[in-house]
């Protein structure tokens, strides 16, 4: 009997984080997505730590003198991540760097991931506005991520970077599906501003279960 009663305990745990005696389907699934989201933020912070750890015990000791341990933030669709990383001082050009931005290819004063900010963009190139898709957003993750302007400048950052230089070669297919995303415009004597936005792309590949679009690019 007491080991029975152990296990209710155990089971009567999570009903506990749920408005009603019994939880809805709804209630069940949000809670599991949101530990999940938990438990994946903490397992980032883990991995990124530990690879800044690796390039202290790998680097050019010669080159790079660490100057200081400091913590960052940035928004991912886990939720908001924060771990350490080291600053070094170069030695040869004087400057100061995180070496586990260069080793990660990601700007760490941008404050949103890259899967993020693509996954804010690809909602914002489907419409109908930018507002929209910040509450899609936010409705999908759970927490406030990026506000309608920020998505907009980010869209628009994107467009504006110059394309790299590749290798041209013929593509059997090619897809170009344009639409007009029309913005309302704040103090202003105009209504709002339609924004034309293309996406180019090779068809359709798998990705494990999922199907993406295979070499997508957006135009602004």
């Amino acid at each position: 009997s007491d080991v029975c009663a152990q296990h209710t305990k155990k089971e009567e745990a999570p009903v506990s984080h749920f408005t009603t005696t019994m939880p809805t389907m709804k209630e069940i699934e949000q809670w599991i997505f949101r530990k999940m989201q938990e438990e994946f933020a903490r397992a980032m912070k883990q991995v990124l730590e530990a690879l800044d750890q690796q390039i202290l015990e790998q680097r050019d000791r010669e080159r790079y003198r660490v100057k200081d341990e400091r913590e960052t933030s940035v928004n991912t669709v886990f939720g908001n991540v924060r771990f350490k990383r080291r600053l070094y001082c170069d030695r040869r050009s004087g400057k100061h760097v995180y070496l586990l931005d260069q080793l990660l290819q990601f700007e760490g004063r941008g404050k949103v991931s890259p899967h993020l900010e693509e996954t804010a963009i690809a909602f914002a190139s489907q419409g109908p506005s930018y507002r929209d898709s910040a509450k899609r957003l936010e409705q999908l993750l759970g927490y406030n991520v990026l506000s309608h302007q920020a998505i907009r400048e980010k869209l628009m950052e994107r467009a504006q970077q110059p394309m790299p230089a590749v290798k041209r070669r013929a593509a059997r297919v090619l897809f170009v599906e344009v639409d007009g995303l029309y913005t309302k415009l704040q103090r202003s004597k105009k209504r709002g501003m339609e924004n034309a936005i293309a996406v180019v792309h090779e068809g359709w590949e798998k990705n494990g279960k999922r199907v993406q679009l295979k070499n997508k690019q957006h135009y602004l």
